[in-house]
């Protein structure tokens, strides 16, 4: 059916682009916001194919971090002691970046440290763990600007009441913010910037064989001078051959929990599985993807009774123990995984690029991503 569009919505919303940004998600407005900083007379719009950003940044649970010790294990053995502190500094100052950006106000954000749990078939995790806490805390004190990071906090698991847990790990500087205060505000600047943002309008192809690049929509033909993908996993709807993967993240929140005592953000199980409060008492967990790497390789949204009857398995017998409590919510994000460590931000056609893969650390590398594709289309 034809869209029959005014004079007006044409003018105004539809054409004369310097730069077109698939996604709203905080890549794709953080790129969009520093392409109007650094571009003052450039128009720039964002276009997102659902009403609120359908990927993860609606969705993610709301983690400053930049890795547990036994996460930082496993990426240094990946991909080596260069690479780790390369990542790791996007992080850190992807998350400073972020909350510079916006104000910790405005995005919730709180200093609660964070606490990575081991159980007793983890002992020997546990105790390689604390057999390295000397040198990541030197590793990574110049980056994180703190000589002692990570911390055993033994001492500290009796006020929490967590079942079968042996041991603990803090981590200082971990912090947690609200992730729909964090969009909200971030669509809030984008707009004050000068940023025409539209959602409801997904993009079905790109085409860049004239030499200004055409984004077909439902909407109308949309044409800018240059393109940036922030689209995370979905981008292989337009680049097949990409090095990012979906992974599919299971989320619930409980109803109101009396007297909830847990401050801090909390990993288990190599960072596949988290929990931490959110606002009015309650609790949010998830995880579970490593249950079944492959059936939660996909963009589609949608939960699984094995790894929501794990998530709750976790919460009734290990972190709330005795305790009989109501879910609220459930709901699931899609990620973004490659082989490298670093996101990757580049040219994919000519005058087409792309901001994506975070590896699960979006809400840490987002806001630097977004900086970086900026400059890089400067």
């Amino acid at each position: 059916m034809a869209t029959l569009l005014s004079y007006w919505e044409k003018q105004s919303f539809l054409q004369g682009f310097d730069v077109a940004v698939v996604g709203a998600g905080l890549v794709g407005l953080t790129a969009a916001i520093f392409t109007k900083r650094l571009r003052p007379r450039a128009r720039v719009v964002v276009l997102e194919r659902d009403v609120l950003p359908n990927g993860a940044s609606t969705k993610n649970a709301g983690f400053a971090c930049f890795g547990s010790m036994s996460e930082l294990m496993e990426q240094e053995k990946r991909g080596g002691t260069a690479a780790l502190l390369t990542v790791v500094q996007y992080r850190w100052e992807g998350l400073r970046m972020l909350r510079e950006l916006l104000g910790d106000e405005a995005i919730g954000y709180e200093p609660l440290g964070g606490f990575e749990l081991f159980r007793e078939q983890e002992a020997e995790l546990a105790a390689h763990c604390r057999e390295h806490l000397g040198y990541y805390n030197a590793l990574l004190a110049p980056i994180i600007d703190e000589p002692e990071i990570f911390r055993v906090a033994d001492h500290k698991l009796a006020r929490f009441g967590f079942a079968g847990v042996h041991s603990m790990l803090e981590n200082v500087a971990e912090g947690a913010l609200d992730t729909g205060r964090m969009m909200h505000a971030l669509l809030r600047l984008a707009w004050q910037e000068g940023v025409v943002v539209l959602h409801g309008v997904p993009v079905t192809a790109i085409d860049g064989s004239s030499p200004a690049i055409k984004l077909n929509t439902p909407l109308a033909e949309i044409e800018a001078e240059q393109v940036l993908l922030a689209t995370n996993a979905f981008s292989r709807t337009f680049f097949p051959e990409l090095d990012v993967v979906p992974g599919r993240g299971q989320v619930l929140v409980t109803a109101p929990i009396p007297g909830l005592n847990l401050p801090g953000t909390f990993h288990y199980d190599k960072g596949y599985y988290y929990f931490r409060p959110v606002a009015g008492n309650r609790l949010l967990l998830g995880g579970g993807r490593n249950l079944d790497f492959a059936a939660e390789a996909t963009t589609e949204p949608g939960l699984t009774p094995m790894i929501q009857d794990r998530l709750e398995q976790l919460l009734r017998e290990v972190i709330l123990p005795g305790q009989n409590v109501e879910i609220e919510y459930r709901w699931s994000g899609v990620m973004g995984f490659g082989q490298e460590l670093e996101p990757f931000i580049g040219e994919l056609a000519p005058g087409v690029y792309g901001a994506l893969r975070c590896n699960g650390m979006g809400v840490a590398m987002g806001a630097r991503s977004g900086q970086r594709a900026a400059e890089l289309m400067g």
